[in-house]
């Protein structure tokens, strides 16, 4: 895990032990670090070498009314939809269960600096990346 950066340690720690979601047809769970045979399937299907999970509810990790941040997650679906970018709704969930599950979508074929530069644009402190090994790795954007 990075450490320069200026998200508190104890919301790092949060973003590492959190369950990435991918719902849809082919359901899976995104770990950091670990290997994904199931991403790995989904990349080959829809012929890409890389996805992004990312969200644009709850910035910069604050708490959001549930309105606000259906409103922003429907911006972020509409983006990627201009940008004739393909996903799949998620959800973010702790396993403690002491923050809400998050939306989200697994976008396919989002390379990195696109994806790094949505998150900013959406407010957000990280995204999770994953290239050809389908290994998630946390992209910290502050």
């Amino acid at each position: 895990m990075q450490f320069n950066s200026t998200i508190d340690p104890d919301t790092l720690r949060a973003y590492d032990e959190t369950h990435y979601r991918v719902l849809g047809n082919a359901p899976t769970t995104l770990r950091i670090g670990r290997a994904n045979p199931d991403l790995a399937k989904l990349h080959r299907a829809f012929g890409v070498d890389c996805s992004a999970f990312i969200t644009a509810a709850n910035p910069f990790s604050e708490m959001t009314n549930a309105t606000a941040n259906t409103l922003r997650q429907a911006a972020l679906a509409e983006e990627l939809s201009r940008m004739n970018l393909r996903f799949i709704e998620g959800t973010g969930e702790h396993p403690s269960g002491t923050w809400p599950g998050e939306p989200s979508f697994l976008v396919l074929g989002l390379i990195l600096s696109d994806a790094k530069q949505l998150g900013v644009k959406h407010d957000q402190n990280a995204i999770v990346w994953c290239g050809a090994d389908t290994v998630p790795q946390l992209i910290l954007l502050r």
